[in-house]
């Protein structure tokens, strides 16, 4: 099929390809275009980054336990990567400027919701729900830009700008929290979303084109149903070990998942129309582009959770102090994108990924040399080597994955790009603040002064801010050890789950460089 075979509707001057079998280069809607999917991406970035500055506020206010912490700041994150699939595909059926659109309507409208959530368990519902409105905006945005900008040096352009547009949401998310939180309440920080989404829905219809495949069969719905819940199972049953153990409940999702998830697969080789098609994982690039994407994502999530903890619980930042000691790391997002394109001119991207992965590696081992006092330079620095590092790998491997896809697949094979990412960065903040988590109350189980009533000792061992308002709570010098206890504690837990890590990052920039250095520059 002939990529002028499945485009519809697109406005403008867009052409695919000339008479000589060379691409044509776009015009200014195009270019306009992909500022509204920057603008998208940066919303759908800033809302996985937002909440980082307010858990100390919303431990104080909402009063949650520990495992409904985690759920409020990761289960936007697991909807994600157990959607982004399904939406994938529903883009390339229904359309992907309408997919977006739908998206972003219902992200404004689950904002406003949330921002006035009046307990833990409302916020997390609508966490998710944001997760799924979430899920339409990344892969219809990268499935529309691999459609928008045939020409090869256009379209690396293109996903740098995409690339960068994360960063940027993930950089103005604490700053713009931090700016929030200031002067408003907590659930001031998800009305930044639905500005910037009520003029995408203006936007969008005037200067993005529509996509859909024509010959696309019906919806898989048993297929959808039992790819979120795969996901969803295997990544609570992991959070739940790591936190509590192998307890029966934790041990029966894991099982229910992996059984789902291996009964999921053998439904996509056998379906007529398969909602992934898993042919692409024969090809070792793409296979290997997608790991390193995740475990990337892995470690900067992961480490990115206890810099803001750190930043106020610890150093006693307020919370737009602590914005803006993330300002340096967020630039290093946004240069190492826009490098990243421009170097992989010259250089092998299998060298690319591996000196990316040691700089993040170097920056990670320098958070495990952070103590109570004075850190903060150390930690501006380490977070700008990680994110410095780390930029140019996300858009290489991005284009390695998509762009094994034949057009009429953009759409799930960028769902099943997302996906992988998104599944990193829950992880990594599943499973790296549940270790860390686990690491606090055994170390603080242990450290803690005599005399406390047992329900302090229980709250200073739920969360590290849970444990500081106990402190001030406490008369003198008991009140300085609790909060010495629990500062030492959160950071022994943020040392060792930076060092794992470090050591993950190493490794696959070694396993990188051997199975991708046959990619040629460009």
């Amino acid at each position: 099929m002939r990529m002028e075979d499945v485009i519809v509707d697109i406005p403008g001057p867009l052409l695919t390809a000339a008479g000589d079998g060379t691409t044509t280069k776009v015009g200014r809607r195009e270019w306009t275009g992909l500022a509204v999917l920057a603008l998208a991406c940066l919303v759908y970035s800033m809302d996985l980054t937002v909440l980082h500055l307010a858990v100390p506020e919303i431990s104080e206010v909402l009063r949650p336990t520990s495992s409904q912490l985690l759920w409020i700041i990761d289960v936007y994150g697991f909807m994600v990567a157990g959607l982004l699939l399904t939406m994938g595909t529903i883009g390339d059926r229904i359309g992907r400027r309408r997919l977006l659109m739908t998206g972003a309507a219902a992200f404004a409208a689950v904002s406003i919701i949330a921002a006035f959530a009046p307990s833990a368990p409302v916020l997390i519902g609508c966490r998710a729900l944001l997760g799924v409105a979430g899920a339409t905006l990344a892969p219809s945005t990268l499935s529309l830009i691999f459609t928008m900008f045939p020409d090869t040096r256009q379209r690396s352009l293109a996903v740098g700008v995409w690339v960068g547009s994360y960063s940027v949401g993930g950089s103005i998310g604490p700053l713009a929290g931090g700016l929030m939180l200031e002067h408003f309440w907590w659930g001031s920080v998800f009305l930044l979303a639905v500005p910037v989404m009520v003029l995408l829905l203006i936007l969008a219809p005037r200067v993005l084109p529509e996509f859909r495949d024509p010959d696309a069969g019906r919806l898989d719905l048993l297929s959808a149903l039992m790819c979120t819940s795969a996901v969803l199972l295997v990544v609570y049953g992991m959070k739940e070990i790591a936190q509590d153990g192998p307890v029966p409940m934790a041990i029966g999702a894991l099982a229910a998942g992996l059984t789902i998830g291996s009964t999921f697969i053998r439904r996509q080789l056998t379906h007529p129309e398969p909602m992934l098609d898993l042919k692409l994982f024969r090809l070792s690039s793409f296979r290997m582009a997608l790991t390193v994407n995740m475990v990337a994502i892995f470690a900067a999530f992961g480490y990115f959770l206890f810099v803001g903890q750190y930043f106020q619980l610890v150093l006693g930042m307020s919370p737009l102090r602590a914005g803006i000691a993330t300002i340096p790391a967020g630039l290093g997002f946004m240069i190492g994108s826009q490098l990243g394109p421009r170097i992989g001119k010259v250089v092998r991207p299998a060298y690319m990924i591996g000196v990316g992965m040691v700089m993040a590696a170097g920056g990670l081992l320098l958070l495990t040399r952070i103590t109570e006092t004075g850190g903060v330079g150390l930690t501006i620095i380490a977070s700008l080597l990680v994110s410095f590092g780390l930029a140019p790998v996300f858009g290489i491997t991005t284009e390695l994955i998509v762009g094994t896809a034949p057009p009429e697949q953009a759409g799930a094979a960028s769902g099943l790009s997302e996906t992988g990412a998104e599944f990193g960065g829950a992880l990594g903040i599943s499973m790296l603040g549940s270790l860390s988590i686990a690491i606090y109350r055994s170390q603080l189980g242990n450290t803690l002064p005599a005399g406390l009533r047992d329900a302090d000792v229980h709250s200073a061992r739920d969360t590290l801010g849970a444990a500081m308002e106990v402190a001030n709570g406490l008369p003198g010098k008991l009140g300085t050890a609790v909060a010495e206890s629990a500062k030492h504690a959160f950071l022994t837990g943020m040392h060792l789950t930076s060092a794992i890590a470090a050591v993950a990052a190493l490794l696959l920039a070694v396993i990188a460089v051997l199975r991708l250095r046959h990619i040629p520059p460009g």
